[in-house]
């Protein structure tokens, strides 16, 4: 039996409806990307050089080009934006809508104030293999400064964005003059489970303070190997977020390589803030005190060692208050509010960290 959709807003278009599109791969300049290794270079997005994912693990390897945290930025005067995309194959998963993990959402930017509102998402097809076509349409033609957001857990072999003919394309807003904030660790890091890749907590933050961000979280595989640990230390970047604890094979393995993890990004970046945070999801797992006090014993070690630029955030304090048990999907991985809340405590000590390195 086929059901008929009763909201005319749930509807999905499958067909673009306009005959005078024009695309263009985001490659190609104007189009600016954000948040990837080498974005413009050919071939499949990825997230590291393919040499640091093969030193990893298997895990990374599979991991590495899904294309969390990526963004294309740019301006136009198109009454709409057309997406069109290629992908080697698509990941389905029971407890994450197929936006989040599979698609795109836009954010329409000012760049008068900075700030970066959501304005609708290029809704995917659930019988889509090999990548779909989406369009949004804006009602008017006018300037408009854009962000879109790559998908959190696919790999993206192509993207091509589609404007009307004849419309301008030049480059969108820019971002803060700083570097990065970097992020490493888990399937909660990566994005797992938002319902749409711009509620992520690092896209949350990103648009709150205008500053870009790296993903590297790897969901179930982000364990602090030297190969990566390396590669990140020498990352330029204005901020370092150690969400290390729930891929760690267990407390033990955690204790021994938490806090040489920050002594790798600490030697090669003396004085950059330093942000150290516990799993979210405390009273999901007993031994999650055990993993508790290793990650605050590196908080305690290096402010022992005169380090003023470490920041410590409690996992357990994220959900606290009402609705708390609204936060996750599945006891672990945060939905749109856990996200939310997330953004909110770790924003705040962002900005305590940053006051003064452009903030």
């Amino acid at each position: 039996m086929e059901l008929t959709v009763p909201d005319k807003n749930l509807v999905v278009e499958t067909a673009l409806g306009v005959n005078d599109v024009v695309f263009r791969s985001v490659k190609d300049d104007p189009f600016d990307i954000y948040g990837l290794y080498q974005p413009k270079a050919p071939g499949d997005f990825r997230r590291l050089p393919d040499d640091v994912a093969a030193g990893t693990n298997p895990g990374v390897v599979e991991l590495y080009k899904h294309t969390a945290g990526g963004r294309v930025r740019f301006a136009t005067d198109s009454p709409y934006v057309a997406l069109r995309v290629k992908m080697p194959g698509v990941l389905k998963m029971p407890h994450m809508p197929l936006l989040g993990s599979s698609g795109f959402d836009l954010y329409l930017d000012n760049p008068a104030s900075s700030a970066s509102r959501y304005f609708n998402s290029f809704m995917p097809p659930m019988d889509m293999q090999t990548g779909y076509e989406s369009i949004i349409h804006f009602g008017s033609r006018k300037l408009r400064y854009i962000t879109i957001n790559f998908p959190t857990y696919n790999p993206i072999s192509e993207l091509y964005i589609g404007l009307a003919d004849g419309a301008s394309l030049d480059h969108g807003m820019a971002y803060r003059d700083l570097a990065p904030i970097v992020y490493f660790g888990s399937s909660i890091t990566q994005g797992g489970c938002s319902s749409r890749p711009g509620n992520t907590y690092q896209a949350v933050i990103s648009r709150r303070f205008n500053i870009d961000h790296i993903n590297l979280g790897f969901s179930g595989n982000g364990r602090a190997e030297g190969s990566i640990v390396d590669y990140m230390a020498h990352l330029p970047m204005c901020a370092f977020v150690s969400d290390y604890d729930h891929n760690a094979w267990d407390a033990d393995f955690l204790w021994k390589t938490h806090y040489p993890l920050y002594r790798a990004i600490r030697d090669a970046n003396p004085g950059l803030p330093y942000i150290i945070i516990s799993r979210p999801d405390f009273h999901a797992d007993p031994a999650a005190p055990d993993r508790r006090g290793a990650a605050y014993d590196t908080y305690r070690r290096a402010r022992e060692e005169g380090d003023r630029r470490v920041f410590w955030i409690d996992g357990e304090s994220f959900f606290r208050g009402e609705y708390e048990d609204m936060c996750t999907v599945d006891t672990c991985h945060p939905n749109d509010l856990g996200f939310a809340r997330m953004a909110s405590v770790i924003g705040c000590e962002l900005e305590r960290a940053l006051n003064g390195w452009g903030m």
